[in-house]
């Protein structure tokens, strides 16, 4: 494999989820973009909703990068998207070393990994609220956990007062840990939030605003040469993405159906698969020439009354799914079923391409990698093939009558209930598909 040398890079993660690392990771994108750089994000860990994001403060796609379902080729030809950019900057997924306790492909999926694999020194956003010398125990504690990790300093988020600033960096200093920034407590820089966590991308009311506004914001609180001169490390470019399953894929894309993975449509059109966009809110059905339908992921129990009223948009899909596969994903996979019930209580109509009824009155959380051994075919993956992924929705299964797809585990290796199901033509499962294990 050649070796392509990569831009340098960052890892802004911090002790937990909640502490601020989303907002000066988007303010960080527009700041740097905004000084001329050309900026590739990155997320660690399995998340599609914060990729939208990355891209709308940075202007590139943004790809996920994930230890323990991805094997080091994958990982390899996605850290080659960042070719032609100046430097790279990944936001990490709950705490540095969160992950889970079951190795995967190549790691347990935590974005310490991810950062030492690139290369990349860690950016340590500490909310310092409630302390303030105590704040550098944490700091240190975190940088020495893992001796390996390359560790560039910490930014101080949601500090009260000069004073409070004043005594947290004594702390600091005394710890031998750098500070980069300290950003003050500021209500206002809040991103809106659902069920699954961010509102997508393109339903926030104003946000390019926003973004303009978290850049600013990073601009007068953070020392943003330091941190350009912290970036190192680069990676390995080569490895394969995802192939096609399917020359001609029509794919749902609106508010109910969003959630896809940037380095799978990457990996779909570099193989030379053309991608026929619908949206079933706007009553749209499948392009009749395509030899493959996807619904992936998203809110339809958000939307479940309009899309119990497209009627075009049914009829479109189940006259495709008497000769041709069709396939959902999470949302997809609920919207194929015969009825969605929602917070209410209210049962709306589905496709009714398969028996699948579920509720979201029952909210029951779902949370987790998956490990899936098909034991049907699902279009480009043959019986037997392993797939890996990741579930994560409230929706409860109300019924499931059809045959399964698939024997599913979770990351230690357990068996799951939500096996997904398949009926003629038509497959759906829970999880989200990140990638297939390699031979």
């Amino acid at each position: 494999m050649a070796t392509i040398e990569m831009p340098p890079g960052l890892m802004i993660s911090a002790p937990a989820s909640g502490t601020g690392k989303t907002t000066v990771m988007l303010g960080l994108l527009r700041a740097l973009r905004d000084a001329g750089q050309s900026v590739q994000p990155f997320k660690s860990g399995p998340d599609y909703i914060d990729p939208a994001f990355h891209f709308a403060a940075s202007g590139r796609a943004s790809f996920n990068i994930d230890t323990w379902s991805m094997d080091g080729g994958l990982l390899d030809a996605i850290s080659g998207q960042a070719v032609g950019a100046d430097i790279c900057i990944g936001e990490g997924s709950m705490g540095l070393y969160d992950g889970v306790a079951t190795r995967g492909q190549t790691g347990f999926g935590s974005s310490a990994e991810t950062a030492l694999r690139m290369g990349w020194p860690v950016v340590l956003v500490i909310d310092v609220g409630g302390q303030a010398q105590s704040a550098a125990a944490t700091a240190l504690g975190f940088r020495e956990y893992m001796p390996d990790l390359p560790f560039a300093g910490v930014i101080l988020n949601r500090c009260a007062s000069p004073r409070h600033e004043r005594l947290t960096r004594l702390g600091m200093e005394r710890a031998g840990i750098d500070v980069l920034g300290v950003l003050p407590r500021n209500g206002d820089l809040t991103l809106p939030e659902r069920h699954l966590g961010l509102i997508q991308a393109v339903e926030h009311p104003d946000l390019e605003a926003a973004i303009s506004g978290y850049a600013d914001f990073l601009r007068a609180n953070v020392d943003l040469d330091r941190i350009r001169a912290a970036a190192s490390g680069g990676g390995t470019a080569g490895g394969a993405l995802p192939k096609p399953p399917a020359q001609r894929i029509a794919l749902a894309r609106d508010a109910a159906f969003s959630f896809t993975y940037p380095h799978q449509l990457e990996g779909w059109r570099a193989a030379g698969a053309e991608i026929l966009p619908f949206s079933p809110l706007a009553d749209e059905a499948p392009d009749a020439s395509a030899d493959l339908v996807w619904l992936p992921g998203g809110y339809p129990e958000l939307h479940a009354g309009r899309l119990a009223a497209a009627e075009t948009f049914r009829n479109g899909l189940r006259t495709f799914a008497k000769t041709r596969p069709v396939h959902g994903e999470c949302g997809g996979y609920m919207a194929l079923g015969a009825a969605l019930v929602d917070k209410e209580g209210v049962s709306h109509q589905m496709a009714g391409l398969l028996g699948l009824v579920t509720s979201y009155e029952k909210r029951k959380f779902h949370l987790g990698y998956r490990r899936a051994v098909l034991q049907a075919g699902l279009s480009g993956y043959a019986p037997g093939t392993a797939l890996r992924g990741h579930e994560f929705h409230y929706s409860t299964i109300l019924d499931q009558p059809d045959a399964p797809l698939a024997a599913v585990a979770d990351a230690d290796g357990n068996p799951v209930p939500e096996t997904g199901s398949h009926r003629g033509h038509v497959s759906g499962t829970f999880f989200h598909l990140i990638t297939a294990e390699g031979p």
